[in-house]
């Protein structure tokens, strides 16, 4: 291994501010108990929001254990008492839980209820959907 200089450690250094000061960082994240959204914003002023409930480990969390959420670090959520950790850019691409959890949720907007099959069939006897215009 090769012994790196004090100015190729300086390089590096500028280097890697260079880069940090032109993405988005994560500065602050807290629960709208309003909307039961989960807000995350970054230093260039925009925000990610997504439904708490939506995440694995917090569908059936108490209002006041989602409002416990901090950053970790520059890249997590964390929730001390439910011992919940989850990558920012993972919820950013739609990850809030495991495969298995994925695949209930979407499925749960599939099933088939009694409910469901009644409010769909007044629907219909409506006229059904309203047409897009695009």
């Amino acid at each position: 291994m090769a012994d790196v200089s004090d100015a190729e450690l300086a390089q590096a250094k500028l280097r890697w501010e260079v880069e940090r000061a032109e993405r988005p960082i994560p500065a602050s994240v807290r629960f709208d108990s309003a909307s039961e959204r989960m807000i995350v914003d970054f230093t260039n002023g925009a925000s990610f929001i997504f439904p708490a409930r939506a995440v694995e480990g917090l569908e059936h969390a108490t209002t006041v254990q989602l409002a416990e959420v901090e950053l970790l670090g520059e890249t997590g959520l964390h929730w001390e008492s439910l011992n919940l950790d989850y990558t920012i850019a993972g919820l950013m691409n739609g990850v809030f839980g495991t495969k298995i959890f994925m695949d209930s949720q979407r499925r749960g907007g599939q099933s088939r209820s009694a409910a469901k099959i009644a409010a769909s069939r007044a629907n219909g006897a409506k006229g059904g959907r309203p047409k897009k215009w695009v």
